[in-house]
C-alpha cells in the first residue's frame, strides 16, 4: 500500500494520481496533507517551486469539496496566469474519476465572457491571479461569501510583483471563518504582516530552510567587463551542448535584443517577455516545453509560475536588483530531486552581491573561468562522439545509399576516415573560437574592482535624485524602473543607485553626469496612457526641498509657478 493511500484519499482521487505516476508524497506532500484533511488552524508553507505544492493544497481539498453544494468553496491566488493554468490542470488530472468536480481558471489576457459564463454555471474552485480576481468581485460576479479555503501560491512573488492592495481587497471580503493557506518561498516582512492580519494561529511548515535556494542547485557564476557578457553567454551555452534552461534578463528590450543575437546566431531559442500577445506566449511556451527550444530568453516577470519541468540550467545575464528574486530564478532547476545548475554572469561592478547571495541562501557560489575557444571545440566534439554511439540507425531507410557510400570512401583509411569525420565538426568552431580573447575580468572575489583608499566607486560617484510619477500601482518595480531608463535613454551604461517605490511615484538616483539625458529622454513619454513626469529633486538649505521639473526644458514647473505667485 503506497503512503498515498494511508491518507485516506478517495479511491477515484487514488485512481487518478497512480495514473499521473504519484508514488510517494514529496515532503511537502507529506506535511499539509494529513494535515489539510481534518480542521484545523490556518497554515504557512515554505516551499520552492517544483515541489509537489498543488498537490499538498489540493488534494485535500478535492477530499473535502461538498459537491452537493453550487458555491466557490476553494479559491486559489497565483501571481501569473502561466501558474492559474497549471494549477488548474493539475486539479483537473486530480479530479479525473470525480466528474462532479467543477474548477475555472480566471487570469487576464484571456476572454472574461467565458469565465463569467463559467462562473455563473457554477463551479467549486476557483484558480485566479489577483487583478483578475479584483475584476471579478468589483462586478460582483465572482462570489466569495461560502469560501473555505483560501490559498495563496507564491505569495512573495504577488507582493513583489505589486498585488498587496489587491490581496488585502480579496482576503477581506472573504469569510472570516476559513482556512487560509500561504505558501511562499521566501519569508519577506509583507508575508509577515499578510499572516499577522489575516491569518489566525498559523502553523509553519517549512520544507528546506527559510529563504534557501533548491538544495538540488549548484551555484557557479563568472566575472566579466560588462561588454563582454553576451560572448560570455555564448560561451557558457556552448560548453553545455545539452543545456535545456532559461536566460533571464532584466528588461524586455535586452531580452528581445539577447534572443534575437542568439536566433541569428542558430541558437536554438526564443523570447518570453510581457510584450507579446497571450497567443504568442502560449506557443513560445509549447515549444520551450517539448524541447523544441534549448534557451528561453525572459524577462523575471514574464518567467514567473512557469511550470517547465526537467531544466538543467538557469542562467542570469544579469544579478537581478532585489536578490530574493534569485531564490526564485535558481528554483527553476534541480526540480523533482533532480539536480540543475544556476549561472551568474556579472560584470566587474557586481561581485560584491555574491557574498550577499551566499549568505540569503546559506551556500556557497564557485566562480568559475570563462572557458576558452579549446575548451569549448573539446566540449562539443566529444559530444558528436556521444551522438554517434547512441544513434539509431535505421537499416532499412539507409541501406540503399550505404554502397554508394562505402564506394565514395573507400580510398580512407579507418583513422583518416574517423579525422575528416569528426573534423566536420571539430572546424566550425574551430574557426570562431581560434584565437578567441580571454573575456574573464581580473577582479578578485567578493571585491569591488573600483575600490580604492577604503571607498567604493559609489561611494566617490555624485548621484541625482530624480522623482518619477510612476509606482507600484502602476505595476512598476526596480527592474522595470531602470529597464524602462534603459530603454528611454539607449544607454545601459548609466549607474543607478537607490531606487525607492512608492505607491503612486517612485525616487530614484542616477549618475549625475547623465542626469539631463535621462531627464530629457522622458520628453512626451507615456507608459499605460499615463504622461511620465521626470522630475529633479534638490535641496535649497536645511529645511527645504523643490522640485524642478525637467519635462519641458526652459519652462518652470507648476510647483514653482504657484512658488513665485505666493511670493
Amino acid at each position: 500500500m503506497s503512503l498515498f493511500e494511508e491518507f485516506g484519499l478517495r479511491k477515484e482521487i487514488l485512481s487518478a494520481i497512480a495514473e499521473m505516476g504519484f508514488e510517494q508524497p514529496t515532503p511537502i506532500q507529506e506535511e499539509t496533507i494529513p494535515y489539510l484533511l481534518i480542521p484545523n488552524a490556518d497554515m504557512i508553507g515554505l516551499a520552492q517551486t517544483g515541489t509537489g505544492k498543488t498537490a499538498g493544497f489540493g488534494l485535500p481539498i478535492l477530499q473535502q469539496i461538498d459537491f452537493g453544494q453550487k458555491t466557490i468553496q476553494a479559491l486559489v491566488l497565483c501571481p501569473t496566469r502561466e501558474l492559474c493554468m497549471q494549477i488548474t490542470k493539475d486539479m483537473q488530472n486530480f479530479s479525473k474519476y470525480v466528474p462532479e468536480f467543477k474548477i475555472v481558471a480566471v487570469y487576464g489576457g484571456a476572454s472574461i465572457q467565458s469565465q463569467i459564463q463559467a462562473l455563473r454555471a457554477g463551479v467549486h474552485m476557483v484558480v485566479a491571479t489577483p487583478g483578475r480576481a479584483m475584476d471579478l468581485l468589483n462586478r460582483k460576479l465572482l462570489k466569495v461569501q461560502h469560501v473555505r479555503w483560501l490559498v495563496l501560491d507564491e505569495a512573495d512573488e504577488m507582493l513583489s510583483m505589486g498585488f498587496k492592495d489587491d490581496l488585502d481587497a480579496i482576503l477581506s471580503d472573504t469569510p472570516k471563518e476559513k482556512q487560509t493557506l500561504l505558501f511562499s518561498a521566501t519569508m519577506p516582512n509583507e508575508i509577515r504582516e499578510i499572516a499577522g492580519k489575516y491569518m489566525h494561529d498559523p502553523v509553519m511548515i517549512s520544507v528546506g530552510k527559510k529563504n534557501a535556494g533548491a538544495e538540488n542547485v549548484q551555484h557557479e557564476y563568472y566575472v566579466v567587463h560588462a561588454k563582454d557578457r553576451y560572448q560570455a553567454l555564448k560561451r557558457v551555452v556552448d560548453l553545455h551542448p545539452l543545456i535545456y534552461g532559461i536566460v533571464f534578463c532584466r528588461t524586455r528590450a535586452e531580452t528581445q535584443e539577447v534572443a534575437d543575437k542568439l536566433m541569428g546566431e542558430g541558437y536554438n531559442a526564443d523570447v518570453l517577455h510581457g510584450d507579446l500577445s497571450q497567443a504568442q506566449r502560449d506557443f513560445v511556451m509549447s515549444r520551450f516545453r517539448q524541447k523544441h527550444l534549448q534557451l528561453l530568453v525572459a524577462t523575471d516577470v514574464a518567467a514567473r509560475g512557469l511550470d517547465v519541468n526537467d531544466l538543467t540550467h538557469v542562467i542570469n545575464y544579469n544579478l537581478p536588483d532585489e536578490l530574493d528574486v534569485y531564490i526564485h530564478r535558481s528554483g527553476r532547476t534541480g526540480r523533482a530531486g533532480k539536480t540543475g545548475t544556476s549561472i551568474s554572469i556579472i560584470h566587474t561592478r557586481e561581485p560584491g552581491k555574491v557574498p550577499q547571495l551566499e549568505k540569503l541562501l546559506s551556500k556557497k557560489f564557485i566562480r568559475k573561468q570563462v572557458p576558452g575557444g579549446m575548451e569549448i571545440c573539446e566540449k562539443q566534439l566529444f559530444n558528436l562522439i556521444d551522438k554517434v554511439e547512441t544513434v539509431e540507425v535505421n537499416e532499412s531507410q539507409i541501406d540503399p545509399f550505404l554502397k554508394g557510400i562505402y564506394s565514395k570512401l573507400s580510398w580512407l583509411e579507418r583513422d583518416e576516415l574517423i579525422k575528416r569525420f569528426v573534423s566536420v565538426e571539430f572546424n566550425r568552431f574551430l574557426s570562431f573560437y581560434e584565437n578567441a580573447p580571454d573575456l574573464n575580468a581580473n577582479v578578485h572575489d567578493h571585491k569591488s574592482p573600483d575600490s580604492r583608499d577604503g571607498k567604493s566607486r559609489r561611494d566617490r560617484m555624485r548621484f541625482s535624485r530624480l522623482f518619477i510619477n510612476l509606482g507600484t500601482k502602476n505595476d512598476m518595480n526596480p527592474s522595470n524602473l531602470i529597464g524602462l531608463i534603459n530603454e528611454r535613454t539607449g544607454n545601459k551604461s548609466i549607474q543607478i543607485g537607490k531606487i525607492e517605490m512608492m505607491k503612486k511615484f517612485s525616487f530614484v538616483e542616477v549618475d549625475s553626469r547623465f542626469e539631463r539625458e535621462v531627464m530629457g529622454s522622458f520628453r512626451d513619454c507615456t507608459v499605460d496612457g499615463i504622461r511620465v513626469s521626470i522630475e529633479l529633486k534638490t535641496s535649497e538649505g536645511p529645511r527645504e526641498e523643490r522640485l524642478v521639473n525637467f519635462t519641458r526644458p526652459g519652462r518652470k514647473s507648476n510647483r514653482g509657478d504657484q512658488r513665485e505667485k505666493r511670493r
